[in-house]
């Protein structure tokens, strides 16, 4: 939850003229307040003098980060540090929908049954991490390293793991309904039991990966030679 400052709280947030907005970081908040010359408050609000809907959506792509107007009824990913999730997870905390983790590195770690589903985690590494049990549905996972990683019952229905390196992987008894796996290597990957039904292969690399049990009913396979 984002504390906003005294100074922002006074602001009236039903006006149609709102032009306070809401980063989901400190450092992004100023990087935006720079480029846009507007007012950083020091936390995750910028004050701008015209909130051009445009200008703000440019500077926070560069910056990749996520925006939303004060009081918008707006769901805004919260980006976490690998310190700040293992100690919430080390806590008992396991619900971690829609979390920021783009480029995390979290190699050879336990997080077993964590929620991660909807997360961003482009460019991830997550080597040799368990992660059985998890929840990673519709979670993007674009050309992250999850090579050696635990992933055996893990749920990664409609997940997006183009281009992502999954080579020698435990993915025994997962689900990988509807799953984008154009380009992934599967080299020597565990896929026993796996459901692939309707997941998308294109490209993939399967050498020596296990296949037996799978269920590849649907699926799209055009390998690369």
């Amino acid at each position: 939850m984002v504390l906003l400052p005294r100074r922002l709280l006074q602001t009236d947030w039903f006006s149609p003229k709102q032009n306070v907005i809401l980063v989901d970081t400190p450092t992004a908040a100023n990087e935006i307040a720079f480029m846009l010359g507007g007012d950083w408050d020091g936390c995750n609000g910028v004050v701008l003098k015209k909130c051009d809907e445009v200008a703000v959506n440019t500077a926070a792509s560069l910056i990749q980060a996520q925006w939303c107007y004060v009081g918008a009824a707006v769901t805004y990913f919260t980006r976490l540090t690998a310190r700040e999730l293992l100690r919430r997870y080390q806590a008992g905390e396991r619900n971690f929908t829609n979390a920021n983790l783009r480029g995390i590195s979290l190699n050879s770690y336990n997080l077993n049954a964590i929620n991660l589903s909807w997360a961003k985690l482009t460019g991830a590494t997550l080597q040799e991490t368990s992660l059985t049990y998890a929840d990673l549905t519709a979670a993007d996972l674009t050309t992250a390293d999850l090579s050696l990683a635990n992933l055996s019952r893990t749920t990664l229905a409609m997940s997006n793991l183009a281009r992502a390196n999954l080579s020698q992987a435990n993915l025994a008894g997962a689900n990988l309904y509807r799953a984008c796996l154009r380009g992934v290597d599967l080299a020597q990957a565990n896929l026993t039991g796996a459901n692939l039904t309707l997941a998308d292969l294109t490209g993939a690399n399967l050498n020596e990966a296990k296949l037996t049990h799978a269920n590849l009913t649907g699926a799209k396979i055009q390998l690369d030679i």
